[in-house]
C-alpha cells in the first residue's frame, strides 16, 4: 500500500511539473530565441500559472455574442493574439483569413489537437480526435453513408413520421420543454438511422440513458475520480460501446442465417466495409450519435428561438411551407425534390448557424514554424480558429448582430467568413443531414402551432 501511495505521489509530481514547465518554456523560448521572431509572435497575456486563460476562455455567454474574454483581447490586443489556454501556449484567431489558412492546411502545417482528456472519453479512434490516414479512411466511410442516406425515400420518411408524432404528443400538453423535446426527436432520428432501433425498444432506452451520462462528462472537469461526471462518462462510453459491439454480433448472426428482413441503416453498410478495424466500427456508431443528437438538437432549437423573435421571417416561412403542402396529397410524405424547393428555410437554417454558432471553435496544433501575414504561430503551439468571431463580424456581415435570413439570398453559403460546420478536410460530414431534419420537422411544426 505504501509504495501505491508512494507511486502516485510521484505520478502527480511530475504531472503537475510537467505543466508547469509546459507553461513557463514558451516564456523562456521567447525572451532567449530569435528576437525578430520573438517581435512576430502576436501579442497576449499568458495569464495565471499552469491554468492561463481557460476559465476567462470557457466563461459561458450568449451563442450570439463574442463573450467578455473575446470582446477585451480583441479590442487590447487586435484579432490574433496569444494566450495561454487548455495548459498549452495558444494563437487565438478572430481573423477571418488566418481562420480559413488554418482549416485549408490540416495535415499540412497545422493538425487537429482535442485536449487529452477529450481523447479518454471519445476513444482514440473517434473521427473527431483521429488524425492522418486514419481520419481520412473515417471521413470517407462517413461521406459515403450522407451521400447513399440523405435522398434515400426511407431516411427521409422516418426523419417526417417521428416529426409528427411528436407534434401529435404535445396536443394535450399544457407546457412544452422544446429543448428536451428537440433532443428526443434528434436521438430518435439517429438511433433509428444508424442501429435501427425504435423508440420502443429496451436497446434504445439503454443507449440514450448512458448517452446522456456520456455528455455531461463531456464539457466537465476532466477527473478520473469515481463519482465525478468525467469518470461517469468514460465508464458511460464503454457500456455503450458494449451494446453496440452486441448489437453488431446479432446482425451479423442474422446475416448467417438470413434470419430476419435486411435492415437499412448505417450499420448495415458498415458491416460491409472492410477497411474499419471492429473498433473504429464502434467509434464511427458513436460519433454518429453525437453528431446526429447534440449538434442537430441545439439547431433545431435555436431556429424555434430566432424565429419566435421575428414574426416577418415566420410568415415566409409558413406560407413556404403551406405553398409546398398544397401540391401534395393528403399525408404524402415530403421527398428530396420538396427539400430542394425549401430555399426560404435554408436561408432560416444558415442564418441560425451563422447568429447561434453551433461550433463556435476548433482545436489545432501548428506542426511546424508558420508566419502568416506577418505573424509567427510558433512549433507545437496550439491555434484556435473562432468561427463566432467571424460570423458576428460587423465589417463582413451587414447587421451581424441581428437575425436577418433574408442576407443569404445575395450571400455565397460556402465563402470564408461563413464556416459553421468548421471546413477543409474536417468539415461535418454529416451536415446534410441536420439541414433536412430541421427543415422537414419545421415543415410540420410552422403549420400545426403557433
Amino acid at each position: 500500500m505504501a509504495s501505491f501511495w508512494a507511486g502516485m505521489f510521484v505520478s502527480i509530481f511530475c504531472g503537475v511539473l510537467g505543466i508547469i514547465f509546459n507553461h513557463f518554456f514558451p516564456m523562456f523560448f521567447m525572451k532567449h530565441g530569435d528576437e525578430h521572431d520573438h517581435n512576430l509572435i502576436p501579442k497576449g497575456s499568458f495569464g495565471w500559472p499552469i491554468l492561463g486563460e481557460t476559465l476567462s476562455f470557457l466563461k459561458p455567454h450568449a451563442s450570439n455574442s463574442l463573450g467578455k474574454y473575446l470582446q477585451d483581447h480583441c479590442s487590447r490586443y487586435g484579432k490574433v493574439f496569444k494566450s495561454h489556454l487548455f495548459f498549452s501556449p495558444t494563437v487565438v484567431s478572430c481573423d477571418q483569413e488566418l481562420n480559413y489558412f488554418i482549416l485549408q492546411n490540416e495535415g499540412k502545417l497545422f493538425e487537429c489537437s482535442y485536449p487529452k482528456p477529450i481523447h479518454g472519453i471519445l476513444g482514440n479512434v473517434s473521427m473527431l480526435v483521429a488524425v492522418g490516414d486514419t481520419h481520412k479512411r473515417l471521413r470517407n466511410v462517413a461521406l459515403s453513408l450522407v451521400n447513399i442516406t440523405k435522398s434515400k425515400p426511407e431516411f427521409l420518411n422516418d426523419i417526417e413520421t417521428t416529426a409528427i408524432q411528436f407534434l401529435k404528443s404535445w396536443k394535450d400538453k399544457k407546457q412544452v420543454m422544446f429543448c428536451e423535446e428537440a433532443r428526443k426527436f434528434t436521438f430518435n432520428v439517429i438511433v433509428k438511422q444508424v442501429l435501427g432501433l425504435t423508440p420502443e425498444e429496451p436497446q434504445t432506452t439503454k443507449i440514450l440513458k448512458d448517452f446522456l451520462t456520456f455528455m455531461k462528462g463531456l464539457i466537465s472537469l476532466p477527473l478520473y475520480i469515481p463519482g465525478t461526471p468525467y469518470a461517469r462518462a468514460v465508464q458511460a462510453r464503454r457500456r455503450i460501446s458494449a451494446t453496440v459491439k452486441a448489437i453488431i454480433e446479432e446482425r451479423r448472426g442474422k446475416k448467417k442465417s438470413d434470419f430476419g428482413s435486411k435492415k437499412s441503416d448505417f450499420l448495415e453498410i458498415l458491416l460491409c466495409v472492410d477497411s474499419l478495424s471492429e473498433d473504429e466500427k464502434v467509434s464511427f456508431v458513436l460519433d454518429s450519435l453525437l453528431g446526429g443528437y447534440e449538434t442537430t438538437s441545439l439547431l433545431m432549437a435555436m431556429v424555434v428561438h430566432f424565429l419566435a423573435n421575428s414574426p416577418t421571417a415566420l410568415h415566409h416561412l409558413k406560407l413556404e411551407h403551406q405553398s409546398i403542402r398544397n401540391v401534395k396529397k393528403k399525408d404524402e410524405y415530403l421527398n428530396w425534390e420538396d427539400y430542394k424547393n425549401m430555399e426560404f428555410t435554408q436561408n432560416v437554417i444558415n442564418e441560425a448557424l451563422r447568429y447561434g454558432n453551433v461550433v463556435k471553435f476548433v482545436h489545432r496544433k501548428a506542426l511546424k514554424d508558420v508566419k502568416f501575414r506577418g505573424y509567427l504561430i510558433p512549433s507545437g503551439w496550439k491555434v484556435l480558429p473562432v468561427f463566432t468571431a467571424v460570423h458576428l463580424d460587423t465589417s463582413l456581415h451587414a447587421s451581424a448582430l441581428q437575425f436577418h435570413p433574408w442576407r443569404w439570398e445575395t450571400e455565397d453559403q460556402t465563402c470564408k467568413k461563413f464556416t459553421p460546420f468548421g471546413g477543409g478536410s474536417r468539415c461535418c460530414p454529416g451536415s446534410d443531414l441536420a439541414k433536412v431534419e430541421v427543415a422537414f420537422f419545421l415543415h410540420h411544426l410552422v403549420q400545426n402551432y403557433r
